[in-house]
C-alpha cells in the first residue's frame, strides 16, 4: 500500500514571473479563476476561508466565492453560524484558493464588511427553491437532535413555500465582502523552488505593489 504521506510529486510545467502578471492583482486573479474552470479544475471557485472567533481561536472551512471586482471578494452565509459570529468579533479573515491540480493557489488577505440589504437579496433571489428553503430551515452551526429533526423543520418549510412562492431571506442571512490588502499567487516549481508574488495595497494611495518572495 502506498504511503500517502511519503508522495512526492515535483512540479515545474509552469513559472510565474513579474512580467507575466496584471499590474492589478484582481485582474490577475481574474485571469487564473477563468483559467481555472477553463482547464477543469472542479469548483475553482472554492476557497478556504480563514478567521478567528471572539476567544482568538483560529478556524476554516471551505465557502464558495460568489463575485469578485475592484472592491473585494463576496461570498454568502448565515451571519450567526461560527464564521459569522467570528467575523463580527474580528472583521478580518484570509481566503485561500487551493488549485492543486495546476500546481497554483492564491491567498488573499483583507477586511470583511457586511453587504447591504439589497445585495443580499439579489443573490438570495437568485439562488435555487431548494437552497432557499434549506437557508431558511437550517440554523447554521447551532445543534441539533437529529437529522430527521433537520428534515422535519425543512419540511415545515417546503409546505409554508412551495414551489413557485417566493421564500423570503431570513435577516440573519447574507453577503460579506472581503476587501483585499495582500494578495500571494503562487505557482508550484521544480526541486519546490516555488515562484511566490505578493501584491500588497497602499491604503495611503489605493496603488498595488509588488514583489517576490522566497520559496
Amino acid at each position: 500500500m502506498t504511503d500517502p504521506l511519503a508522495r512526492h510529486t515535483d512540479y515545474g510545467a509552469e513559472s510565474l514571473r513579474e512580467s507575466d502578471v496584471a499590474d492589478d492583482p484582481i485582474v490577475q486573479f481574474s485571469v487564473w479563476l477563468e483559467d481555472a474552470a477553463a482547464r477543469g479544475v472542479y469548483e475553482p471557485n472554492a476557497m478556504v476561508l480563514g478567521t478567528v472567533d471572539a476567544d482568538g481561536t483560529p478556524s476554516s472551512r471551505t465557502v464558495l466565492l460568489r463575485a469578485v471586482d475592484a472592491d473585494g471578494f463576496v461570498f454568502y452565509t448565515d451571519r450567526l453560524s461560527r464564521k459569522g459570529r467570528a467575523l463580527a468579533a474580528h472583521p478580518v479573515a484570509t481566503l485561500l484558493f487551493p488549485w492543486y491540480t495546476l500546481h497554483r493557489q492564491v491567498n488573499v488577505t483583507g477586511e470583511v464588511a457586511a453587504v447591504d440589504d439589497a445585495e443580499s437579496d439579489a443573490y438570495w433571489a437568485s439562488r435555487p427553491h431548494g437552497s432557499r428553503v434549506a437557508g431558511t430551515a437550517s440554523a447554521q452551526s447551532q445543534p441539533i437532535g437529529s437529522r430527521a429533526e433537520l428534515d422535519a423543520r425543512v419540511a415545515e418549510v417546503e409546505a409554508a413555500f412551495p414551489k413557485g412562492r417566493e421564500v423570503p431571506r431570513p435577516a440573519r442571512w447574507g453577503g460579506y465582502r472581503l476587501r483585499p490588502r495582500r494578495i500571494e499567487f503562487w505557482q508550484g516549481r521544480t526541486s519546490r523552488l516555488h515562484d511566490r508574488l505578493v501584491f500588497t495595497r497602499d491604503e495611503s494611495l489605493g496603488d498595488w505593489s509588488v514583489e517576490r518572495l522566497q520559496p
